[in-house]
């Protein structure tokens, strides 16, 4: 009896201890191990129109730790639903370690009707009400979903975001500076292996000004690392399009944290000396009418500097777009059309690199 024990016990180690035994499920989308699965994130009807959100499990043919990826929470940020697809598509289950949680389109209503920033259906922003309720609106109900399939069942987690229908902007990546040392260097290290040369840093130290994030409020990002779950932002691509460049950035991005956190072999594409940006100022424009951009992303600008203009409806012009401080612009108005109080541009404070807690 004690040797039939022993070897039962030797069976069960071999089961648990090496290669993925299990399916990994994720809404309707069950993948074995070794294969590729796609299905359904289905939220209900509620007080508005149910919503089906396509998801696509990769489960490895080896242990390893699990990855999402999620898009398109901005349904008009083409090039990072696009990355999602094509990286889906191209990567063989049988070389992953661990497993792909690929979600490459939250906003279905937003990508339909080609609006930009908000889910059409509720005039929510789907990055900001994680992680929702279960009877909210349709956005809330979306990133509820989301919060239990994707984030609670993963281990790490990238965002991707790229250039909305109305902005221009560069390719960078955020960091978030918690004040947690483990998790803080875990994501930092992620952030370096995804291989853009710009990092922005979002301070959520405690007693910092983002310190205490309103609960049901939060990005997705946020959410992931208020619960431990390492997590890198980035963004790629410019006023809708999708752009080889944009897209394939995005998507070697991906493939190197893969490579990073071993899920595939190879030697991860990290970036060794960043740009660190410490702050972000938002300018908004004083006047409705004809916007006209003088400056481009990247461009270092001074304080004072004229960066755009806006006209009347007959060509006079009407406001004079300025620096309010100096440093690097991030993102700047993409389109003719511009209203009193939107965006104009994102200028970047340049930062020291981060020191870590020793």
């Amino acid at each position: 009896m004690r040797r039939m024990l022993r070897s039962l016990g030797s069976v069960l180690l071999v089961l648990c201890g090496t290669g993925r035994a299990a399916d990994v499920i994720v809404g309707t989308a069950i993948a074995p191990p070794g294969q590729r699965a796609t299905g359904y994130l289905q939220v209900p009807a509620g007080s508005d129109a149910a919503a089906n959100i396509p998801v696509i499990v990769i489960n490895g043919a080896k242990s390893g730790p699990t990855l999402a990826l999620v898009a398109g929470s901005h349904g008009t940020e083409y090039a990072s639903i696009v990355a999602l697809q094509k990286l889906a598509q191209s990567v063989d289950p049988a070389a992953v370690s661990g497993a792909l949680i690929v979600v490459p389109l939250v906003n279905l209503a937003s990508f339909a009707q080609k609006v930009p920033h908000l889910n059409p259906v509720d005039g929510k922003n789907m990055n900001r009400f994680f992680p929702g309720k279960p009877d909210g609106t349709q956005t809330e109900r979306a990133s509820w979903a989301i919060a239990k399939q994707v984030v609670e069942k993963c281990d790490y987690l990238i965002d991707l975001h790229g250039g909305d229908l109305d902005e221009n902007l560069r390719r960078y990546s955020y960091w978030a500076d918690t004040g947690k040392e483990s998790l803080d260097a875990t994501s930092r290290a992620l952030v370096l292996a995804f291989g853009l040369d710009h990092i922005i840093i979002q301070d959520y130290r405690p007693g910092g000004p983002n310190a205490k994030p309103v609960p049901g409020a939060m990005s997705l990002s946020r959410y992931a690392e208020e619960i431990g779950k390492p997590a890198v932002v980035a963004e790629a691509g410019h006023a809708g399009t999708t752009n080889s460049e944009d897209v394939d950035a995005l998507i070697q991005g991906c493939l190197s944290v893969m490579r990073h956190l071993q899920m595939l072999v190879g030697k991860p594409a990290s970036v060794d000396h960043p740009l660190w940006i410490g702050h972000i100022t938002v300018l908004t424009s004083e006047q409705d009418g004809v916007f006209y951009p003088l400056a481009s992303p990247e461009a270092y600008v001074k304080q004072g500097m004229r960066i755009g203009y806006v006209t009347d409806y007959f060509g006079n012009r009407v406001w004079d777009a300025v620096a309010p401080v100096s440093g690097v612009i991030i993102y700047i108005g993409a389109l003719p059309s511009m209203s009193k109080g939107n965006t104009v541009a994102y200028i970047g404070e340049i930062a020291e690199t981060p020191d870590l807690p020793k």
